[in-house]
């Protein structure tokens, strides 16, 4: 009986690490736009919280305004970053169930 029990939690928790690579592939193409400034800096992110796009309104680009267009530049990527996070626990969550796993279990 108890190897009965064994094989099928196997087969579950085969199930289930073929569901998170299914769930991190998906995740890995997703993007999440950002934008600080007003909109005078915009970017997108995916998944794996790499940089895809960097779009600057030509009028934040004058000399003037290096230091916070460079400011700008980081808040939005930050910001796109953090939205990668949500994006990620939310589908997390939906893969687990509401488990509460530690952070970086998957």
């Amino acid at each position: 009986m108890a190897n009965g029990n064994m094989a099928k939690m196997m087969k579950q928790l085969q199930k289930a690490q073929a569901e998170m690579s299914r769930v991190q592939e998906e995740i890995s193409r997703q993007t999440v736009e950002s934008s600080s400034g007003g909109g005078a800096v915009r970017v997108v992110a995916n998944g794996q919280k790499q940089l895809v796009s960097l779009q600057i309104d030509p009028e934040a680009l004058g000399e003037d305004n290096k230091e916070m267009l460079e400011d700008m530049i980081v808040a939005a990527v930050n910001e796109a970053f953090n939205r990668v996070d949500e994006m990620v626990a939310a589908e997390m969550q939906k893969l687990t169930g509401g488990l509460n796993l530690p952070p970086g279990m998957f």
